[in-house]
């Protein structure tokens, strides 16, 4: 007897190949991750973002039970490491952990060769920190309103340090200059802690930088403290004003830090990540770490895909617009 094998149908065909894609992606979630992770952080070793950024991967790495390892890629504006990222393979292995330049530097360069939303996954946000005013420590002004009297006065005499082009600590410079109707020598570094360096050995006079990267030197007698760039005095500097006790109005800028990985990473990976950083937002060691640093781990309903997603829309809106009409020309 002979047995008639029918050919499959082309329906058949693609039904089964899309069903073995599907078992396949379920297959690497739950196996997800069985190698070590890197964590890319796009400004140079010892600035804010990369303590921020070794904090998180050596919380999540316990919940995961794999290493994560942190890779500093720095370069024009954070955009080197980036595209670092978008390019490589969607399979939760390599993730981005970056603040407001992911969100800037679609005004800051003409070709970039990524798109902030178009080429990743949110995971969730992370942090949420105000800025500081700091000073070389001989800089003259005693308080914050000689600050503000002495800047206006001495302008054409002053440079202001920042971490690069379109960086958080430059929003802060011109958001700064803007309000107080100033115009100071600024000096682009290559990175936070280069130009923090510079700051605590007295080359540059001024940086308005995350709470995260002048804290501690602040406290260590290194640098001197004029104003939190927000509403209120933050805990971990009870004697440093707030910028608003001297009247200015405007210079109110926090800068949070967001996870990213690849598009086309599998929702299920995208899942597993989610939850290990909102169990890592939640940790009271990080929190506790985080205090020291004068900055706050984001609530668990801010760790996630969605809030980090109308997040970056909303700094796209705003602040692109800031540094259009500041005249900081694209490249």
């Amino acid at each position: 007897m002979r047995i008639h094998f029918q050919p499959l149908s082309f329906l058949s065909t693609t039904a089964f190949v899309l069903c073995s894609i599907f078992f396949s992606m379920v297959v690497h979630a739950q196996e997800y991750p069985n190698k070590p992770i890197t964590m890319v952080m796009p400004y140079a070793p010892a600035g804010p973002g990369d303590a921020i950024t070794r904090l998180f991967a050596g919380s999540m790495q316990k919940i995961l039970g794999q290493q994560i390892l942190v890779d500093n890629t720095s370069g024009a504006s954070g955009s080197i490491g980036t595209a670092k990222v978008a390019k490589s393979k969607p399979d939760g292995y390599t993730l981005l952990m970056i603040h407001v330049s992911h969100a800037t530097n679609m005004a800051m360069y003409k070709n970039l060769s990524y798109h902030p939303v178009d080429d990743f996954e949110p995971i969730g946000l992370a942090t949420n920190g105000p800025m500081l005013i700091v000073a070389r420590n001989d800089f003259p002004p005693k308080d914050l309103n000689e600050f503000v009297s002495y800047v206006k006065a001495n302008q054409n005499n002053i440079s202001i340090a920042n971490a690069g082009l379109g960086s958080a600590s430059h929003l802060c410079d011109l958001l700064m200059m803007k309000v107080l109707g100033v115009k100071l020598t600024e000096i682009p570094y290559k990175g936070t802690g280069p130009a923090m360096i510079d700051l605590m050995g007295g080359q540059v006079d001024l940086m308005c930088d995350q709470t995260s990267g002048t804290v501690p030197p602040i406290k260590a007698g290194k640098i001197k403290a004029y104003a939190a760039a927000n509403k209120n005095r933050l805990p971990s500097l009870p004697n440093t004003p707030s910028i608003t006790e001297a009247g200015i109005k405007g210079l109110d800028i926090n800068i949070s830090f967001g996870l990213y990985a690849p598009k086309g990473t599998p929702p299920a990976v995208l899942e597993k990540l989610t939850t290990a950083l909102q169990q890592s937002v939640a940790d009271p060691e990080v929190k506790k770490r985080l205090d020291g640093m004068g900055i706050s781990a984001v609530s668990i309903d801010q760790a996630t895909p969605a809030a980090l997603r109308a997040h970056l829309k909303n700094e796209i809106d705003t602040l692109n617009d800031l540094l259009i009409k500041a005249g900081v020309q694209p490249n």
